[in-house]
């Protein structure tokens, strides 16, 4: 060990996928149930428990993000739906992420993909209806009819024609998807208008094909708006997996050391803003403390410092003891902190009494312990 070191964390698969369900179930970042067997068995060098326990955490993980999914999917339809006011369509109630049986949330995702799909169609539908009604000026339920037929050029009559025109612009127009932006739509629409001054089937086939591009046009800036969304939902995610992530491991390293009888001075406020630097102290330590800093649950940095300057050989002397108790406390928390499921791989080291220690900007005598919390969390087990 050193009395400076500079460590890359590692989480286990176990936290990251406990901490991301507990998360999605509203819960206090922490490790339960499944999570801490796999981790229990990870202390232990069982691993067939592990693989067992792990597998089940992320099968969970996965359901229940697939569960947030859809109701992601409701909420965005039944949007749609208010906009559109098509309140004739209905949509599947959104199930709260739980802890029921795995294979419950499968299937109600399941079951409930066919419920969205065919609520998008119908939605697809109605705005068909509502565009073809204002082309035609007919009433929106006379559009509903079969459209399989096409214009019939040969037919010669003109009521026919117009009820083939309309049928297949109805059907055309089912397929814009229903969360189209109103810009979209109108410029659909426009095409659409159109079929009411034709002439003849060329004409009509012509404006047909129009609104067909304009239609795929559309289609494409929806998808690629709800791409985007996707995008931001799972940079959204990331940010708060990653905020979990760096409270659980902040929170870890805070345990273990005040267990091992350091003060945290100003505690997990300090690591959460300004220069992330946390101060480790103890009672029997007058002139010396450690200041160490957590980048993004990623990385740890730790030196000991003095409070005021050394002024003799016994200074020195008592500087390497000081340096020497806390190389040894560093490593029975590494062991501590890894039992939990994290990992240290130290990349830099400074031995005890390589160098004089550095005189920190302020007095523990002087320093305000305003910052320093009182503790009721519930510590990892």
């Amino acid at each position: 060990m050193s009395s400076g070191v500079e460590a890359e964390i590692v989480l286990d698969m176990a936290v990251v996928l406990t901490l991301g369900m507990n998360r999605v179930l509203g819960h206090g970042a922490g490790i339960a149930g499944r999570g801490a067997e796999a981790l229990a068995a990870l202390a232990e060098g069982r691993a067939e428990a592990r693989a067992a326990a792990l597998a089940e955490v992320e099968t969970r993980e996965r359901a229940l993000r697939e569960v947030v999914a859809r109701n992601a999917r409701i909420e965005a339809l039944a949007e749609t739906r208010d906009r559109l006011g098509a309140t004739e369509v209905s949509l599947p109630a959104e199930l709260p992420p739980d802890e029921r049986p795995v294979a419950e949330l499968t299937e109600w995702c399941t079951s409930t993909d066919r419920l969205l799909d065919e609520a998008e169609r119908r939605l697809s539908e109605h705005l068909a209806a509502e565009v073809t009604a204002q082309v035609f000026a007919v009433p929106a339920e006379a559009l509903q009819a079969d459209t399989a037929r096409r214009p019939d050029p040969e037919s010669g009559n003109d009521e026919d024609e117009r009820a083939a025109v309309q049928r297949s612009l109805a059907r055309i127009m089912a397929r814009l998807l229903p969360d189209a932006a109103d810009e979209e739509k109108r410029a659909v629409a426009d095409a659409a208008q159109l079929l009411a001054r034709i002439a003849s089937a060329d004409e009509a086939e012509g404006v047909l094909h129009e609104v067909r591009l304009r239609i795929q046009d559309a289609n494409g800036r929806v998808q690629e708006r709800r791409e985007d969304e996707r995008r931001r939902a799972a940079e959204r995610d990331a940010a708060e997996q990653a905020e979990a992530e760096r409270r659980y491991v902040l929170d870890s390293i805070t345990a273990a050391f005040e267990d091992l009888g350091y003060e945290v001075e100003a505690g997990f406020e300090t690591l959460t803003a300004d220069d992330g630097t946390v101060t480790l102290t103890k009672g029997a330590w007058p002139d010396h403390s450690v200041r160490m800093r957590v980048d993004d649950a990623a990385h740890v940095r730790a030196s000991m410092v003095r409070d005021r300057p050394a002024e003799s050989e016994d200074d020195r002397r008592v500087d390497v003891e000081r340096e020497r108790e806390w190389c040894e406390a560093f490593e029975e928390a590494r062991a501590r902190l890894e039992a939990i499921g994290i990992r240290s791989d130290v990349s830099w080291r400074l031995d005890p009494g390589v160098r004089e220690l550095p005189v920190s900007a302020g007095s523990r005598h002087t320093r305000t312990r305003a910052g320093q919390r009182e503790r009721s969390r519930e510590r990892p087990k």
